[in-house]
């Protein structure tokens, strides 16, 4: 029985319906997943597909506007779990624990959007929860981070203008230093998705 499972985090279509999909860091982020889930497959590992949704909101995220899917070109195979969130951790308002515990997963692999949001909210709640964390940030996406005092209507243009907005690069980076040695192993997509059965 295979003790690890990667985690698709979000990685739909509700993201690229929002104006600062364009300044993404990683369009191409379907296809990095993909190549994760390949080698998962591959290895016997388990798959989970998380959504985030946010009901009655009028939203991206609420269900009825149709963009709560995975992003053209993800597909699930049968028997791997999809499941529906409405926090920005995985585990809290799903049933993510029961399914891992029922697999027997010791190890989990994190991929997804956003980078510093639901990944690494996860990531610390599966590593105080006892899980061994992987954390492939190559394999995840985010957009620039603009500064709290900023409006939240403000737009793209706005929130690139100002000098206080957090680029992709720079929110990866402090990711990456809060979560590594703490809460996670960070591993390159090369190495996670290069990994040989019974390595």
């Amino acid at each position: 029985m295979t003790q690890t499972a990667l985690i698709v985090i979000d990685v739909q279509e509700s993201f690229r319906v929002r104006p600062n999909w364009q300044a993404v860091n990683h369009p191409d982020i379907a296809d990095r997943v993909n190549r994760l889930v390949a080698s998962a497959r591959e290895r016997g590992d388990l798959v989970v597909w998380v959504l985030h949704t946010e009901p009655g909101t009028g939203g991206a995220f609420d269900p009825a506007n149709g963009h709560v899917r995975l992003i053209e070109g993800l597909e699930p195979r049968d028997g791997e779990p999809v499941i529906r969130k409405t926090s920005h951790n995985a585990f809290t308002t799903t049933n993510l624990q029961q399914v891992l515990t029922q697999h027997g997963i010791r190890e989990l692999v994190i991929s997804g959007i956003r980078t510093e949001q639901c990944c690494e909210t996860t990531t610390r709640v599966a590593s105080d929860l006892g899980y061994d964390v992987v954390f492939v940030t190559e394999a995840t996406a985010t957009t620039p981070l603009p500064h709290w005092t900023l409006p939240a209507d403000a737009s793209l243009d706005e929130v690139l203008a100002d000098p206080r907005t957090l680029m992709p690069a720079v929110v990866v980076e402090r990711t990456e230093y809060a979560l590594a040695g703490r809460f996670a192993t960070i591993r390159t997509l090369d190495e996670q998705a290069g990994l040989l059965v019974g390595s």
